[in-house]
């Protein structure tokens, strides 16, 4: 056995809430620079058509990416948006993850057995369910990761500056900006990785060709992590698009993945696709893996503090 051994006692709802944002925030602090790649890739061109964004591109690559924002912004500007991505994992990922086996639990009255659909329902309800918690979190940690580009003023000083600043200039409705396609995108997220992940590991432990220790975790979550990337990378473009667009620039989501489509062609929509498999590849990894981890050194802390009799 790899890792925390399995406790007798199964995990409750308080450990995974505490355990899921937890592990998510560690997960978050070592892969948030491919995230900030990826939010520059998929901005970048927005304004352009397909030939001029081309040619013109800033970005090229997850490493060139990163290797532009260090010579020119510095080695901070991979981090620009950490405090507000902190903010929205330990609200967001508490509840998409963390409450996604007791969701799961109420769609299949407590049966032991659950379904490919009830996993899909319990993954697109707590998906949903955390959008509608974490939105201007994200959107603040979106403005963050996109600001200074192409040379240009910051357009926030800190994290309370960008939640004042767009609640005064865009009002209450913009700190909530991009909800609809965050929905859609976390619901498919949701299903697609948790779902993902739960399919693999059982399809591994019921063949026997794991047994349920870190080896296992990792492989279920890279899995996860690529699976998630390919079904959900359209919907996290337009997302990232319409957060960070200027008030008016867009009038809805689906205006801005038809302006997408129009300007910059179908390819525009899988814009920033390695880093984005990179960073849901490793992010998985480190958060699934941490997870498992914490639930079992949670459980085994609290019955260890139990009396015997």
């Amino acid at each position: 056995m790899v890792g925390f051994k399995a406790t007798d006692v199964p995990p409750t709802a308080t450990v995974k809430f505490l355990g899921a944002g937890t592990a998510a925030c560690i997960a978050d602090l070592i892969t948030f620079p491919l995230d900030t790649a990826k939010v520059r890739l998929q901005i970048q061109g927005e304004r352009q058509g397909p030939v001029r964004a081309i040619a013109s591109a800033q970005y090229r690559g997850v490493l060139g990416t990163i290797l532009t924002m260090v010579r020119t912004e510095g080695p901070r500007s991979l981090y620009n948006g950490l405090v507000a991505g902190l903010q929205r994992q330990m609200s967001f990922a508490s509840v998409r993850i963390g409450l996604y086996d007791s969701v799961k639990q109420f769609y299949t009255k407590g049966s032991e057995h659950a379904g490919i659909g009830s996993r899909l329902l319990a993954g697109s309800t707590t998906g949903a369910l955390a959008v509608a918690v974490a939105q201007p979190t994200d959107v603040v940690k979106v403005r963050f990761q996109a600001q200074a580009r192409a040379g240009g003023g910051r357009r926030y000083q800190s994290t309370i500056d960008a939640y004042k600043t767009i609640a005064r200039e865009e009002g209450f409705r913009g700190l909530w900006k991009g909800t609809s396609p965050n929905v859609a995108r976390n619901a498919i997220v949701n299903c697609a990785e948790l779902v993902t992940y739960d399919l693999i590991k059982d399809a591994l432990l019921k063949a026997n060709l794991m047994t349920d220790d870190l080896p296992c975790h990792f492989t279920s979550a890279f899995g996860a992590g690529f699976c998630t990337t390919v079904i959900a990378s359209p919907v996290d473009v337009v997302k990232t698009r319409y957060m960070n667009s200027a008030l008016g620039q867009y009038s809805s989501a689906g205006h801005c993945a038809l302006t997408m489509l129009q300007k910059e062609g179908p390819r525009a929509f899988y814009k920033g696709f390695m880093p984005s498999f990179l960073r849901l590849g490793s992010w998985n990894v480190v958060m699934f893996v941490t997870y498992e981890q914490l639930k079992r050194a949670l459980m085994a802390a609290c019955t260890s503090r139990e009396p015997p009799f």
